[in-house]
């Protein structure tokens, strides 16, 4: 089996509110061997502060991606979602919905407000550290989200 790496860390939000969940998905991204970097917020406010480098977050990194719990405290997944498409800024960001719901009325807004993936958390360990690794694997290898907007006089053909 090949080994696959990326040419620079990716960096990582978590937007968690259990601390559980958050550690499960903290080892699992380091022990799949993807350089990457975490900063990691409990609640749907917080994760709007570090975006946009609001106080307490005035120095957050801009993440490349970002994990999303659905019931978060304060403001809730789907809100944090729809701010984060609705802000020209940070719309580019992908934003996967990392969720124990599986309920078809939360996937179905959720793609509504342009979330880039939506992943049922399994239960089981063993499997929720596959899923993250193969999650890890399409988000830092095989994706290649725009590093810088366009310029306007450069079009792309």
């Amino acid at each position: 089996m090949t080994t696959l790496s990326t040419t620079r860390p990716v960096h990582f939000l978590l937007v968690e509110d259990d601390e559980a969940h958050a550690e499960l998905v903290r080892m699992a991204l380091e022990d799949n061997h993807v350089a990457n970097t975490i900063d990691h917020v409990t609640d749907g406010e917080a994760a709007l502060f570090h975006l946009r480098n609001e106080p307490p977050y005035t120095n957050a990194r801009r993440p490349d991606i970002i994990l999303l719990d659905l019931k978060l405290p304060k403001l809730n997944g789907h809100e944090v979602l729809e701010r984060i498409k609705d802000d020209e800024s940070l719309a580019t960001i992908p934003v996967v919905m990392l969720t124990t719901s599986d309920s078809e009325s939360d996937r179905f807004k959720a793609y509504r407000e342009h979330v880039n993936s939506y992943v049922v958390k399994p239960v089981d360990f063993g499997k929720f550290q596959d899923m993250i690794r193969e999650l890890k694997l399409y988000w830092t290898v095989y994706n290649r989200p725009p590093q810088n907007e366009p310029e306007a006089d450069n079009p792309i053909i």
